[in-house]
C-alpha cells in the first residue's frame, strides 16, 4: 500500500452485557379523584340535567337521578377519574354559567374535587 492510501479496519462488534431487570409485575395506578357537585337553591333540575349531559355525557335519566341526589344529599359525585381530568371537569362546571330560568341565580354551580382514597380512610 502506498502512503496516500488509508487503511480502513472493519469495526469489531462488541455486544453490551445484558442485565436482567426485575420486572414490576404490579402496575402502578394513577390516583383517582371525584368531581363533586354541590347543592344550592339557585339552579333548577333542568339546569343540572342539561349541564351534566353537556359536560359529562350523562343521559337524561342519569342526570335526573344525580339532580335528585344533589338536592337531597347536598352533593353528588359526577365522575371519578384522573386528577387532571377531574380538575378540568370541576372548572367546566364552575364556568358553565347561570341558570336563566331562576332570576336570583348569579352564576354557575359549585364543584370541587376530592381524592377517591379518602373514601377508604
Amino acid at each position: 500500500m502506498s502512503e496516500d492510501t488509508a487503511t480502513i479496519e472493519s469495526p469489531v462488534a462488541v455486544e453490551a452485557p445484558t442485565r436482567k431487570r426485575k420486572r414490576d409485575t404490579k402496575r402502578k395506578k394513577q390516583p383517582r379523584f371525584h368531581v363533586v357537585l354541590w347543592d344550592d337553591n339557585d339552579h333548577s333540575y333542568g339546569y343540572v340535567i342539561m349541564m351534566l349531559r353537556s359536560l359529562f355525557g350523562h343521559d337524561r335519566s342519569i342526570g335526573m337521578k344525580m339532580a335528585q341526589a344533589v338536592d337531597s344529599h347536598g352533593r353528588v359525585i359526577c365522575m371519578t377519574t384522573t386528577k387532571e381530568l377531574a380538575e378540568l371537569k370541576r372548572d367546566q362546571i364552575k364556568a358553565f354559567g347561570r341558570d336563566f330560568t331562576i332570576g336570583r341565580c348569579k352564576g354557575s354551580m359549585s364543584a370541587t374535587i376530592e381524592s377517591e382514597a379518602t373514601d377508604d380512610d
